[in-house]
């Protein structure tokens, strides 16, 4: 054999040996996860708000369908950034996954001044788990009964509004009304969806901007009457009810995305076991119809679609803090 023919040889059998390499690479990060050990989801928000309630049933499901135990932990605070930065800050192992929404996912980057992580860089996107629509609404007792009787009375007097924390859907919707319509109304912030709901009822504060999931139940028990919707068209659970659009704020269309994301750097093939399995979960009859009941509609797809999704949010919501000049303080 020639200089030239062992050169070739060697060459080829270096490039098979490189091939082969490269497609158990391929071969490794494809293959399926099989956590050894509970798998903590962290809920951002106190018990009794729409984040925690999806994360619980999530957990469940996972539970059920994948075998895995999932524990819910919940971190609240910081407008919902107290959670997330645990998530950010865990091992990335897949051991640590986070339930974020809209406030801390794609919201609270541009409300904050100052925050100890970047959620669209120390996060990675696993599943969109769905969208909720957002509802005002005033107790039961209120003398408001539309949204444009409640405008007028913050014109007679300021109108105080709860939000489930700073940088919050209804936070931001709120503000953008005030600005939209001249309304005299003063921000009161709680810790989580649960504490202002509470004080709502207890007729603290005259109006609210709810996600769905926590006040389509007071409202069917008569306790919360329901003013406008943020979505574009009605919500099927609420016919009743028009839309900010048809009262007369074009442009008003908003909703709160549910999504689960990792500490960035979570290996690729935890990333799609994950995203593979919740997706089974939200494919079934069950957890769409219980979601929703609660106002959340089901959006499954890849991880890179999700990531997507969040960018063109975060450039809605940098528009909305901006044109309001909202903050965090």
């Amino acid at each position: 054999m020639n200089d030239i023919r062992r050169h070739r040889l060697a060459r080829a059998r270096s490039l098979a040996c490189t091939l082969g390499l490269a497609l158990a690479a391929a071969h490794a990060a494809a293959a399926a996860w099989v956590p050894e050990r509970p798998i903590h989801l962290v809920s951002p928000s106190p018990p009794g708000g729409g984040t925690d309630a999806v994360c619980r049933l999530l957990a469940a499901k996972l539970g059920e369908q994948a075998k895995w135990q999932v524990v819910v932990d919940t971190k609240p605070g910081a407008g919902n950034n107290i959670g997330l930065e645990f998530g950010a800050k865990s091992p990335p192992d897949g051991y640590t996954a986070v339930l974020g929404e809209t406030s801390n996912l794609t919201v609270n980057q541009f409300l904050y001044k100052k925050l100890s992580f970047d959620p669209s860089k120390d996060l990675a996107p696993v599943a969109l788990v769905g969208t909720g629509v957002s509802v005002l609404v005033v107790n039961a007792s209120s003398p408001y009964d539309s949204l444009a009787s409640l405008l007028a009375g913050s014109k007679k007097k300021q109108l105080a509004y709860a939000s489930s924390g700073n940088g919050t859907v209804g936070h931001l919707v709120a503000e953008n009304l005030r600005v939209t319509a001249g309304a005299n109304v003063l921000h009161v912030p709680y810790k989580g969806g649960g504490p202002a709901m509470t004080d709502m009822l207890g007729g603290q504060v005259d109006f609210y901007i709810s996600s769905l999931v926590s006040a389509l139940p007071l409202i069917k028990d008569h306790k919360l009457r329901a003013l406008a919707v943020t979505s574009g068209a009605r919500d099927p659970s609420l016919p009743d009810v028009p839309t900010f659009i048809e009262s007369g704020f074009k442009g008003f269309e908003y909703y709160t995305l549910y999504g689960v994301v990792v500490p960035a750097k979570t290996p690729e093939n935890i990333v799609r076991t994950m995203n593979t399995e919740i997706n089974r979960v939200l494919d079934s009859a069950d957890v769409r119809a219980n979601l929703a009941a609660r106002g959340i509609y089901v959006r499954t797809g890849t991880p890179e679609a999700f990531n997507t999704f969040l960018n063109s949010e975060r450039k809605k919501w940098a528009e909305v803090v901006k044109a309001t000049g909202a903050t965090a303080e």
